[in-house]
C-alpha cells in the first residue's frame, strides 16, 4: 500500500492543531470501528499515538474485543470529531500489528501506572466486582516492585494503513466542505464531494 502524502499529512496536522488550539478535550480521541468473525460491527473510542507515512498507530490488548477483532478481520476505519473547530477525519484502511520496537518504546514511556494495569486488566472479560480488579492490580504492584514493569506479550499496537482519507469541515446551511483523498492504483487521486 502506498505511503500517506505529505499533502493529506499537513492537512491532517493543521486540523489537529487547530483542535488543540480550541482547547478540543483529547484532541486524539478517535472512533474505532471493527467488525467480528461474522461481520458485526463494533465501535469504542481510542486514542492516536502516533501517525506518519505509513498510517495511525493506537495500542490495546490483543485480548480485547478490539483486538480479537483485528486478528480476524484486519479492517479498521477512524473518526476524529472536533467538535470546535466543527471539523472531522475520516479514515478507512487496512490494519497491521506495529512493531516490537515500537510497542516496547511506547509502553515505556507510560506512566508506570498505566503499565501496571496493562498486566492486570483482562480487557473485555467478564469481572466479578471492582475489588477483583484493585487485587489484581495490588499483585501486580508487588510482582514488579523495584523494578521496571516489561511490555507483557499480550499488549501491544496497530497501524491503520489507509486507502482513503476524507476531511470534512462543517460550512453554514450544511454546505460543508468534504475533501476525499483516495487510493487507486498505487496512486493518491484528490476529490471533493457534496455535504
Amino acid at each position: 500500500m502506498s505511503e500517506l502524502t505529505q499533502e493529506i499529512l499537513d492537512r491532517f496536522q493543521a486540523g489537529f492543531d487547530r483542535a488543540k488550539a480550541a482547547n478540543v478535550p483529547e484532541a486524539n480521541a478517535m472512533t474505532l470501528a471493527t467488525v467480528d468473525a461474522e461481520g458485526r460491527p463494533a465501535a469504542r473510542t481510542v486514542l492516536l499515538k502516533g501517525y506518519d507515512p505509513q498510517g495511525f498507530v493506537f495500542y490495546t490488548n490483543l485480548g480485547s474485543r478490539k483486538g480479537q477483532h483485528l486478528a480476524n478481520t484486519p479492517e479498521a476505519a477512524l473518526v476524529f470529531w472536533w467538535r470546535e473547530t466543527e471539523e472531522q477525519v475520516l479514515i478507512d484502511g487496512s490494519v497491521e500489528p506495529v512493531s516490537t520496537e515500537e510497542a516496547d518504546a511506547y509502553f515505556a514511556s507510560r506512566p508506570r501506572g498505566s503499565q501496571i494495569g496493562a498486566w492486570a486488566s483482562r480487557q473485555s472479560t467478564q469481572l466479578a466486582d471492582r475489588d477483583a480488579l484493585l487485587a489484581a492490580v495490588a499483585e501486580t504492584e508487588a510482582r514488579f516492585e523495584g523494578q521496571e514493569v516489561p511490555r507483557p506479550e499480550h499488549w501491544s499496537g496497530f497501524r491503520i494503513k489507509p486507502r482513503r482519507v476524507e476531511f470534512w469541515y462543517g460550512r453554514t446551511y450544511r454546505l460543508h466542505e468534504r475533501v476525499c483523498y483516495t487510493l487507486e492504483n498505487n496512486q493518491w487521486v484528490q476529490t471533493l464531494l457534496f455535504p
